[in-house]
């Protein structure tokens, strides 16, 4: 079996990613809003009625616009922190209302999808990895700064979704406000170009054959010269960079190496809990 992937949209504007097999999805976050998702999807051929569950990684609004909507025309199951739906002002039926824990994976049909917390500036925030017959996809943006568990979990992917939202000379040459500029790159905002390819050149496994780079700002970033530094470092990796206007393609990804069936606890402090927006990143 193969996992099939996609970025609906990825950016400050939204975030929406899709990972499913042949017959069963899962979205993570819901930033655009439900139509724009029905129509990114019919232009894909992709089914919505695959989509079996929504997973929210924290609740900035750029994560969560088209969510209520989604949720409530599906009636698909929401997985999400109390936290979240508390900061983030949600409401849904209680009995689409699902929770999940720190590293232990949740299945969704033949789809286990696996939260851990990350660096930022949200309630409550996690990534996430999604798994089925031994293929791994990562979805791990809106982070701070890289963590053991980030490293642990990106060695185990065949593909990921990374983000690689600013440059750090543009966002310093830029005309954000000082506060704004620490916010991004202080520990809990975003990750840089170069933090992003540090990490993929240092643990990325042989078996990996996709990275989709995400979140790019607009202001501090260019797809052009994100795609040259990573590519030039890709070996036989793809690099898509993903947009914020437009869906990528549909990625299929098998397995091509030898990859752990388990997820061990990574022993790590849990991000501190900071409550600021970052919504004009």
């Amino acid at each position: 079996m193969s996992l099939f992937i996609t970025s609906l949209n990825s950016g400050s504007n939204g975030n929406c990613y899709y990972v499913g097999n042949e017959a069963e999805a899962i979205l993570i976050d819901a930033g655009i809003s439900c139509r724009e998702i029905e129509k990114r999807m019919h232009h894909l051929k992709l089914n919505m009625e695959n989509i079996k569950a929504v997973f929210v990684s924290h609740e900035h609004s750029d994560h969560i616009k088209g969510l209520p909507t989604l949720i409530k025309k599906y009636q698909l199951p929401v997985y999400i922190k109390q936290a979240t739906m508390q900061s983030g002002q949600l409401h849904f039926e209680s009995h689409l209302v699902k929770t999940f824990n720190a590293h232990e994976p949740v299945c969704v049909g033949k789809l286990s999808v696996t939260a851990f917390p990350k660096f930022h500036d949200a309630s409550d925030p996690y990534s996430f990895v999604i798994s089925c017959n031994n293929i791994c996809v990562g979805v791990f943006t809106d982070i701070g700064r890289p963590c053991k568990q980030l490293i642990q979990y990106f060695k185990q992917c065949h593909a990921a979704f990374l983000e690689a939202n600013y440059d750090e000379e543009m966002l310093d040459k830029g005309n954000y406000p000082i506060h704004l500029k620490n916010r991004i790159r202080g520990g809990l905002g975003h990750l840089s170009n170069r933090q992003a390819l540090e990490l993929f050149v240092a643990h990325k496994p042989v078996f990996m054959s996709h990275l989709l780079l995400a979140h790019l700002s607009k202001n501090n970033n260019s797809p052009e010269l994100v795609y040259n530094l990573f590519n030039a470092n890709a070996g036989n990796v793809s690099v898509i960079v993903a947009s914020r206007y437009e869906a990528t393609e549909v990625y299929h990804i098998t397995e091509t190496g030898a990859l752990p069936n388990f997820f061990p606890k990574p022993k790590i402090k849990k991000s501190p809990t900071v409550q600021l927006s970052l919504s004009f990143v």
